[in-house]
């Protein structure tokens, strides 16, 4: 399926290399004022072409409204917006040779072959130029209510740190002028959710979030607040203190990462997301030709990212901020 969400949905479609790729918004509140500036940032933010550590495919990435917003003002009806696709090279890209850990094979499985197989087609870490759009409209009407959600890099390679600090950046150069390619971990932290949002089991939070950033390209791992690192605690150091001060119920530590039971506890939600290392890389590789059977080595072409972390930070604050605004609406 490619519409997520229950009071608030996404649908996302379009491929990597057609047309334009798009995105309607459905259950936004009639009356709110865009700032398109913001929207633009927050696109900057994950465009390709924009720095060294990035791919060179360069797209404008200017959203078209369609529907749902007139003189800058929300109308209640679903926002419908495309983002043209210019920049193609689409001859890097063969039917036959599925590139080794990328979806071409599964697809190839999935849909017997039909399947648009250039650049990733639906499957693409284009597409989630639709998540930050969407995102960036999220986070407007989140902010109003005093909500803010930011992600930073602490991890890429073998170097940890705060943010993309010059141990991460060469960690990326080297991954790069090798011809590889290198993962990284993102964490996400969402500050002023009240208390008391979500649901039971597949409603809860964890579930709702979970399921938006593995639909993220590239994403293999998802935990909240220790995450795994609580599995070599002892309940006396997991369990979060309860206390009260002036009539305001927190916790003194937050192993919970601001969830108890899929329910918001009041503080901060932080998420972390490991992010694979980008699949397509110029050495060489094993793989079959699948019209003829036979096993071949092939090198990938294309322009691609040495990390997908730099430009994947709007997305996954696009993610987290729809879960949000679909459960504080709830």
């Amino acid at each position: 399926m490619n519409t997520f969400g229950e009071s608030v949905k996404i649908t996302v479609f379009g491929e990597s290399h057609g047309a334009a790729l798009g995105v309607v918004l459905d259950g936004a509140e009639a009356g709110f004022v865009l700032d398109f500036e913001h929207i633009a940032r927050e696109l900057a933010r994950r465009a390709p072409g924009t720095s060294e550590l990035a791919t060179p495919r360069r797209e404008a990435d200017s959203p078209e409204f369609l529907s749902g917003i007139l003189n800058g003002v929300t109308t209640g009806a679903p926002i419908c917006a495309i983002i043209r696709n210019s920049d193609t090279r689409s001859r890097d890209y063969t039917p036959n040779t599925p590139r080794p850990s990328h979806t071409d094979l599964t697809a190839h499985l999935k849909y017997h072959g039909f399947s648009d197989y250039r650049g990733g087609g639906h499957f693409s870490g284009r597409l989630t130029a639709a998540f930050v759009l969407v995102g960036a409209i999220c986070k407007q009407m989140l902010e109003r209510s005093g909500i803010g959600v930011t992600a930073r890099i602490i991890q890429v390679g073998n170097a940890h740190g705060d943010t993309l600090d010059e141990a991460m950046r060469g960690e990326i150069r080297s991954a790069k002028a090798a011809g590889d390619s290198v993962g990284a971990v993102i964490e996400c932290v969402a500050t002023g959710v009240p208390g008391g949002i979500g649901g039971l089991m597949f409603g809860g939070m964890e579930s709702r979030m979970a399921a938006m950033l593995y639909a993220v390209p590239g994403v293999k791992g998802v935990e909240f607040g220790a995450g795994f690192a609580l599995a070599a605690m002892r309940g006396s150091t997991a369990n979060d203190p309860i206390r009260a001060d002036n009539g305001r119920i927190y916790t003194e530590t937050n192993h919970a990462g601001g969830l108890n039971g899929g329910i918001t506890n009041g503080m901060p939600i932080v998420a972390r997301v490991a992010l694979r290392p980008t699949p397509s890389i110029a050495s060489p590789q094993k793989t079959v030709d699948l019209e003829t059977g036979d096993n071949i080595t092939m090198t990938v072409a294309g322009r691609h990212d040495p990390c997908l972390a730099p430009r994947a930070l709007p997305v996954i604050e696009a993610c987290l901020a729809f879960c949000i605004l679909d459960a504080v609406k709830g």
